[in-house]
């Protein structure tokens, strides 16, 4: 009775489970269809939509031009104030809807000229869905606001739309082009849905989409952009240089030990996007409490994913056997390695809240600037070199230079000792 009287009382730890419970869904169901996908339409076409999925993953930054940072912190500091978050919801979507016109037209035109592109073109044109879906998603403003029940219940829905779209129109080996399809189709029916909830709520109407305030955001909130432009080829990088260089069959076994690795990656990200408000929040008012909130969650989000990724370690061979029967031997080490990226990646996220929360913009940029670009040449290196495998050392290290850059930063704000 403790528990439960202790659960209902804590609004943070109820937050939690019902941001958790969405989570778990969004991640899991992928996981849950793709067997169905490869033994449909095999792995050489997984590999090709999950190349093009890389590729509108990381146009979807240019799409959110750093709202789910700075749009994020600003809902969040002004929760209080309905006029001003009217202001922050109708300016950060009218940059949204600029930056998903131009990203549009060039990704058409790229489709129709690039013979790269144009090899698959129905599946490029297909997968343009997905980005109308991320221009919809007002994540960022309910994370601000710490309203994770709308969340979870986008995600339940926009998933359950995928799951149905792809027992319904894949069902050949053709048919991969649906695949992206039905992801876009969902992000738009929930992101929809919910956007048009939230503007009812604040009375959002035309007179609240002021031209110059558009362009203010858009100039004022490039640097983190920028930075997250760089976050993304990071995230994005490997899987499209990998179908690039390698062929989509390739990019197939890859993407099968990335799937198991991104369920723990997004996690990590989602993670930083529950706590970072609140971290923002607390910082704002009190450095002291801000620590000890921030110390308290992301250190047992640590042991979790030290020891998630301990069972999935011993585990390696039978996970991937349920993906792909066929040299899971060979896939199964390449897990063994990709496991560490989830552990290093639990202390360089928990450091980039601290690093945000006290406004080291530009510190941040300028170091995720310069490990993107040094990733990116390492991964065109070690592919050639040492395949997949390269690929995964490459990340690791990178990201481990994340660390460090972000704890001297860290240390020298609050004196934290090392220990």
């Amino acid at each position: 009775m403790k528990i439960v009287s202790f659960v209902k009382n804590n609004k943070q730890l109820q937050n939690f489970s019902i941001y958790g419970f969405g989570q778990v869904f969004n991640l899991l169901t992928p996981i849950l269809i793709i067997p169905y996908i490869i033994s449909v339409c095999g792995l050489t076409n997984y590999g090709k939509t999950a190349t093009v999925m890389a590729i509108i993953f990381f146009l979807m930054v240019f799409i959110d031009y750093g709202c789910d940072i700075s749009g994020v912190k600003a809902v969040s500091i002004n929760r209080d104030d309905k006029e001003k978050l009217r202001s922050i919801f109708a300016t950060t979507y009218g940059a949204k809807f600029v930056m998903l016109c131009l990203i549009i037209f060039i990704s058409v035109l790229i489709n129709f000229f690039v013979p790269y592109f144009n090899r698959e073109f129905n599946l490029y044109m297909l997968s343009l869905p997905i980005l109308v879906g991320q221009f919809l998603n007002p994540t960022w403003y309910l994370q601000g606001v710490e309203n994770f029940k709308q969340i979870t219940t986008i995600n339940i829905l926009s998933k359950l739309i995928y799951v149905i779209g792809i027992f319904k129109f894949v069902n050949g080996v053709n048919d991969y082009i649906f695949i992206n399809l039905c992801w876009g189709i969902g992000m738009i029916v929930a992101n929809g849905i919910s956007v048009y909830l939230i503007s009812k709520s604040l009375k959002i109407g035309f007179k609240d989409f002021n031209r110059q305030l558009v362009e203010k955001h858009l100039r004022y909130e490039f640097p983190i952009f920028y930075s997250q432009i760089f976050v993304s080829i990071q995230l994005y990088s490997p899987l499209i240089l990998i179908g690039f260089f390698g062929g989509a069959f390739l990019a197939g076994i890859y993407r099968v030990v990335d799937q198991v690795v991104v369920i723990f990656k997004t996690y990590l990200l989602l993670f930083f996007n529950f706590v970072f408000p609140r971290v923002c929040y607390l910082l704002g008012g009190s450095k002291e409490s801000g620590i000890k909130f921030w110390s308290i969650y992301n250190g047992l989000n640590f042991v979790f994913i030290l020891f998630a990724m301990f069972i999935i370690h011993n585990n390696a061979e039978y996970i991937v056997e349920y993906f792909s029967p066929n040299d899971h031997d060979g896939i199964a080490r390449l897990l063994q390695i990709g496991v560490y990226l989830p552990i290093v990646m639990a202390l360089s996220i928990p450091l980039k809240q601290l690093v945000l929360g006290l406004n080291h913009n530009r510190y941040y940029v300028n170091t995720t600037v310069t490990l993107a670009i040094i990733n990116l040449f390492a991964i065109i290196t070690l592919l050639n070199r040492f395949g997949i495998e390269g690929v995964l050392w490459s990340l690791i290290a990178t990201e481990l230079l994340m660390v460090l850059f972000l704890y001297l930063k860290i240390n020298k704000t609050l004196f934290l000792p090392l220990k």
